[in-house]
């Protein structure tokens, strides 16, 4: 029997150590990888939009997914939908630029169904009505099966 030795912290969870790259896939151990974001980050909404833009811009829409679910889990319930919705796109945006093509279109639509209850507003200064446009059609696009540049395609969070 071929066992692997996988890193576990002390209560057995994996700690996810291995390498990653710009979209969060995993490299082989001892090659350099893109640094990974810290998980459990408490941040103000306005930190937490311009720290995911700036990955989203900088192609890494993986790390913008794991900033959003810091939102979701830290903030209010209020506010779990919007940054759930939000971590969703970025992971559709993720698979898309992997070539997932059925995945990446799942979860912008999803992502868009989960920021729609917020209609026109402008929660945090969030351009929902904008993100939701961005989301179906990047969608419609990646159904139709090319791989999509994860920093060519970046949407603009603010309004």
């Amino acid at each position: 029997m071929n066992e692997t030795r996988r890193d576990r912290d002390t209560e057995g969870r994996a700690r996810n150590a291995r390498p990653r790259d710009g979209l969060g896939r995993p490299l082989p151990y001892g090659t350099p990888g893109v640094e990974r974001q810290p998980e459990g980050v408490v941040r103000t909404p306005h930190e937490t939009l311009r720290e995911a833009q700036r990955l989203l811009e900088a192609g890494m829409p993986f790390h913008a997914h794991e900033v959003f679910e810091d939102a979701w889990k830290s903030g209010p319930s209020s506010e779990r939908e919007l940054w759930r919705g939000l971590a969703q796109m970025a992971v559709g945006l993720t698979h898309a630029a992997r070539g997932n093509t059925a995945g990446g279109a799942r979860l912008l639509r999803r992502g868009a169904g989960a920021l729609s209850p917020y209609g026109e507003a402008l929660p945090h200064g969030i351009g929902i009505g904008e993100l939701i446009d961005w989301a179906q059609e990047l969608a419609g696009r990646v159904e139709s099966g090319p791989t999509v540049d994860a920093a060519a395609e970046a949407p603009r969070l603010l309004g």
